[in-house]
């Protein structure tokens, strides 16, 4: 088929072919299934197809297993005799072992190119859901992220928004006539969330040079579409951080990308593995956009596939938006998971050949319960597909392959150096630092101002003793040495008035002068 994607073989047999159309991959897909039952597998072959048809991908590698996409398989591996005879089964005639065009990328920066966002491109809203904050955790953000707009303070790196929150925590009573109340503790909360943040290594996130996408929709030799690996065994450590980064990305697509209706081929295809990390406790608010971003931006030419254990993982509305289908066995022990495959098989188009809901519970691994859309976008009859051979190899590649690819990107001279120019952190400590020193020389002159009014104040004033500086400590004298000192000045008073004062006055006279 020209203008499709072989899937695998179907029908009595396996030897009817099912294909993906390219014209209808934008409209989405799901694929789903319980642990070990070949999602991998499937994941692995569609990307090799959209990247073999000239359409770039981005997926996520929870496992670490899909870096075999960099090379070829062999045939020389395990598996290589079930392979040609998987592919001589569903009649894949043209079935070889090929590499595909690969970047890494990785959050943390060791697998892979850092991928990073700012705070600012990020948001309020996924901030918010990444620090699970409450409603009114989340009304303080959106003030500190309009006080930034408003100040011109760009906020790029997780201290930019540190040092925002206690600019906007010391300025709260001003803020809070404008704005609405800010606590405090509010603010502190918020601050605690986002030390737990940086303990995780969200850290890296954030930062310049942010990811650019035009540096993973990009065709490479041969005509052939970019797939973007992310590695994310480490990543789901932290699964609110790995949710909410996709998120965002998926949001960037939709909000830079141009509308261009339905094209012959998706412009990017979008997997999101562990999809139901995404839907998890979240807000409404935050399901109800996933669910415009589903529905709107397959006309940006974006293609996405959710990839989880159950169906019922992802939300109603969602779930009634992908219409591209490959599922693989669930298992029915428990009530829910009874319930799940009842719904999961209600969901697909009726073949008379056989009960849905008894072939999803019976098909054996690297099999699985297909539907794709056919003209119109209408869905295809359900089948029981035997999935095709891999080309590229199963399982990851050595650490040495993994560095090797990645000192050739010509990506790394753009992401491996992290910048860190003046944002709101250096503007509101460079402000800070100007504050202290204005309050520095106002102190001072009023000081120098104080005591020149002191000592004017002091020579203004006639005194019979020694004038002491201005900054001089009078001597402090008890009340009784003052009585008697006056005492004693009057007594000698009261006796120079006499005769005798006066003989004495006169001797002491004459003696000074004596000899004149």
């Amino acid at each position: 088929m020209e203008n499709g994607i072989f899937v695998g073989g179907g029908g009595e047999g396996y030897g009817d072919k099912q294909w993906l159309k390219l014209d209808y991959a934008n409209r989405h897909g799901l694929i789903a299934g319980a642990t070990g039952t070949g999602k991998t597998v499937t994941l692995q072959i569609l990307a090799e197809g959209f990247s073999a048809a000239g359409v770039p991908v981005f997926l996520s590698d929870v496992k670490g297993d899909l870096s075999g996409l960099a090379e070829a398989g062999s045939a020389e591996a395990k598996l290589h005799g079930a392979f040609t005879e998987r592919a001589g089964k569903i009649g894949f005639d043209d079935f070889d072992y090929d590499a595909f065009p690969v970047t890494f990328w990785d959050l943390f920066g060791d697998q892979g190119h850092p991928i990073r966002t700012t705070v600012a491109e990020m948001g309020p809203l996924l901030i918010s859901r990444l620090l699970e904050l409450t409603e009114a955790q989340e009304g303080i953000l959106n003030i500190a992220f309009r006080v930034a707009d408003e100040q011109g303070l760009p906020l790029l790196d997780l201290k930019d928004l540190q040092a925002l929150l206690v600019w906007v925590g010391e300025n709260r009573e001003e803020l809070s006539l404008r704005y609405g109340n800010i606590a405090v503790q509010s603010v502190g909360a918020i601050q605690r969330r986002l030390l737990v943040l940086d303990n995780q290594g969200g850290t890296r996130l954030f930062g310049e040079p942010a990811l650019q996408l035009s540096d993973i929709i990009r065709l490479r030799e041969a005509g052939r579409g970019q797939i973007n690996i992310l590695a994310a065994d480490k990543l789901m450590a932290a699964p609110r951080l790995y949710a909410t980064f996709l998120l965002w990305l998926l949001s960037e697509l939709f909000e830079e990308l141009p509308e261009i209706g339905d094209p012959d081929k998706p412009k990017l295809v979008f997997f999101f593995d562990e999809a139901h990390l995404l839907f998890e406790d979240a807000p409404k608010a935050l399901v109800e956009k996933v669910e415009q971003v589903a529905r709107l931006i397959r006309s940006k030419g974006v293609g996405v596939y959710f990839i989880t254990q159950n169906p019922d993982d992802v939300p109603e509305d969602i779930l009634g938006q992908l219409g591209n289908r490959v599922q693989h066995a669930l298992r029915a022990f428990t009530a829910r998971d009874r319930k799940a495959l009842r719904m999961a098989a209600e969901t697909y188009r009726e073949n008379p050949r056989f009960e849905i809901e008894d072939a999803i519970r019976e098909v054996g691994v690297g099999e699985a319960v297909t539907s794709m859309l056919e003209k119109k976008g209408v869905p295809g009859v359900a089948e029981r597909t035997l999935i095709r051979p891999p080309s590229s190899r199963l399982g990851p590649i050595s650490d040495e392959a993994r560095r090797a690819i990645l000192n050739a990107s010509d990506l790394g001279l753009k992401y491996d150096k992290a910048l860190d120019r003046a944002s709101a952190y250096e503007m509101l400590r460079d402000r800070a630092t100007a504050a202290a020193k204005a309050a520095e020389e106002e102190e001072r002159r009023a000081e120098e101002a104080e005591a020149a009014e002191r000592e004017y104040k002091a020579a203004r004033r006639y005194s019979g003793s020694r004038v002491e500086r201005s900054t001089s400590r009078p001597a402090r004298r008890s009340r009784h040495s003052d009585s008697i000192g006056e005492a004693l000045t009057k007594a000698v008073v009261k006796e120079l008035k006499g005769t005798t004062g006066r003989r004495i006055v006169r001797g002491i006279l004459g003696g000074l002068f004596k000899g004149r």
